[in-house]
C-alpha cells in the first residue's frame, strides 16, 4: 500500500508551466498510489502565474478516476462577477472512504508579516490492514505564531480522536446523523509544514502528549534514525528558496507504526518547486 504526499504549487513547475497532467504523470511513473495528498490545488485563479481559471479538483479527479477526491479549500473567494476561486488541500482515495473531515486551521491575527487561511484534509479508510485515517495539511510559512497555534491544533486533535476512542458517544438510534463516525487510533499525517525539523515547532508537534496513543511520530526519524531529512524544497532551480531544505513530513500514530515499510523522497522531479514524499504500508 502506497501514500504519496506533495506540495504541487498548483502544479507549476520550475519551468513556470502549469500541467496537472505533468503531476499525474510523475506520480504514476513512481507507482499508483492508494491514497495522493496534495497541497496547494487551485480552482478558479487568474491571477496565479500560469493559471487561467482551471478546476484543478476537477482536473485530478478526470485523471485519477478511480480515486474519489476530498478537498478542503483553505481560501474560498468570489470576485465582483461571481467567480469562485478556491484554494487548499486535496486529499485522492482509491480505498473505500467511511468518513470525511474538512477543517479549517487556526489564523490568530499577526501584522508583522502576509499569511493566509490554512486548512487540514481528513479521511477515514477501509484498508487491507485495518481501517486507517489520512489526514493532509499545509501550515502557514511567514508567520511562526500562526504555525506554532497550528501545530497546536494538530496536537489537540489527535488528543480529541484518543478521548473519543476512550470515552465513545451513546449512539441516537432516531437520528441517523448521531452516528459516530469512524475514526480508527492507526492514523497518518502528511503534508507541508513549512518548518524544519529541528525547528521548536516540529519538535513541539513531537513532543510527549498526555496520552501516548495521541503521539505524532516522524517517520523518517522512526525508520531511519540519525539519517538527516532528505531536502524536499529548493532543488532544481524554482523561484525560491536561496537554498535547499526539508519542510515537508509524514508522521503517523503509535497505532500504524508496525505497518509503516519506507519513506522516500523522489529528488528527481522538477514538476513543482517541492518534491514528493512517498511512504509505503503493509496492508
Amino acid at each position: 500500500m502506497k501514500l504519496v504526499s506533495w506540495n504541487i504549487q498548483w502544479a507549476r513547475g520550475c519551468d513556470g508551466r502549469v500541467s496537472t497532467q505533468r503531476i499525474a504523470d510523475t506520480i504514476r511513473a513512481r507507482g499508483d498510489p492508494d491514497l495522493i495528498c496534495l497541497q496547494e490545488v487551485a480552482i478558479g485563479y487568474r491571477d496565479l502565474p500560469g493559471m487561467y481559471g482551471e478546476d484543478q479538483v476537477a482536473q485530478f479527479a478526470a485523471l485519477f478516476p478511480s480515486h474519489l477526491p476530498v478537498f478542503a479549500p483553505a481560501s474560498e473567494q468570489w470576485d465582483r462577477q461571481g467567480r469562485r476561486s478556491c484554494f487548499g488541500n486535496l486529499l485522492l482515495s482509491r480505498l473505500p472512504v467511511r468518513a470525511a473531515w474538512r477543517r479549517l486551521l487556526p489564523w490568530p491575527a499577526d501584522d508583522s508579516v502576509p499569511s493566509m487561511q490554512r486548512s487540514l484534509a481528513e479521511v477515514s479508510v477501509d484498508s487491507p490492514g485495518g481501517p486507517l485515517r489520512v489526514l493532509c495539511t499545509h501550515l502557514e510559512y511567514y508567520s511562526r505564531r500562526q504555525r506554532q497555534a497550528q501545530i497546536e491544533a494538530l496536537r489537540a486533535l489527535s488528543a480529541e480522536v484518543s478521548d473519543h476512542r476512550r470515552h465513545p458517544a451513546p449512539v441516537k438510534d432516531s437520528n441517523p446523523a448521531f452516528q459516530p463516525p469512524l475514526r480508527p487510533g492507526a492514523a497518518l499525517l502528511c503534508g507541508d509544514f513549512n518548518c524544519t525539523a529541528d525547528s521548536p515547532e516540529f519538535r513541539r508537534l513531537l513532543a510527549a502528549a498526555g496520552d501516548a496513543d495521541a503521539n505524532w511520530v516522524d517517520l523518517w526519524s522512526h525508520l531511519y534514525p540519525g539519517t538527516p531529512h532528505p531536502h524536499t524544497v529548493g532543488l532544481h532551480g524554482a523561484d525560491w528558496p536561496d537554498h535547499p531544505y526539508c519542510c515537508d513530513f509524514a508522521l503517523a500514530t503509535p497505532a500504524l507504526l508496525p505497518r509503516i515499510r519506507a519513506v522516500e523522497v523522489d529528488m528527481q522531479t522538477d514538476a513543482s518547486d517541492h518534491q514528493p514524499l512517498w511512504v509505503t504500508l503493509v496492508g
